[in-house]
């Protein structure tokens, strides 16, 4: 629908959400609308020190640039931006942005939800967790929550 090439960076480095925003809307007249989603290293229990991401080089990045097209390709954005971090994360630093412009917010909210959910399920990153006890637990699974929340996806056009 829009032909945009979405950006999809994936890195160790934190990102700077406030250049990303300014970088979509940066000297165009027909973006109406930015829909940002920051995720975090959350800590629930208190326990958590850190959190590591690892992630297949090359395969993370097509499988990202996918469904970012795939977004673009649903809804009129103008610019659409991915930024996924991995290595050791820590509570309160954020893991992942997700960034979309369009003409009208329902595009922008749409697109940055699909983009969303669909990188918390199909995204190929395995996510560990590091206790601040020095225990390392077991490798995270998508909850079913995340499940059902693509599943929206497949009915809607």
């Amino acid at each position: 629908m829009s032909g945009i090439e979405p950006t999809v960076r994936i890195q160790r480095e934190d990102f700077d959400t406030a250049a990303e925003i300014a970088r979509l809307g940066e000297g165009r007249s027909d973006v109406g609308a930015i829909v940002t989603f920051s995720g975090l290293c959350r800590d629930e229990a208190g326990t958590l020190a850190a959190l590591e991401l690892e992630h297949y080089p090359g395969m993370a990045e097509a499988e990202i640039a996918r469904i970012a097209r795939e977004a673009a390709d649903r809804w009129p954005v103008t610019g659409l931006t991915a930024i996924h971090r991995f290595g050791r994360i820590q509570p309160g630093e954020n893991i992942v942005l997700v960034v979309a412009a369009s003409s009208h917010r329902q595009a922008a909210f749409e697109a940055a939800s699909f983009l969303m959910d669909y990188l918390k399920t199909r995204a190929p990153f395995w996510k560990k967790e590091h206790r601040r006890d020095g225990s390392v637990g077991d490798w995270v699974e998508a909850k079913d929550t995340d499940q059902a929340a693509t599943l929206r996806w497949q009915a809607a056009p």
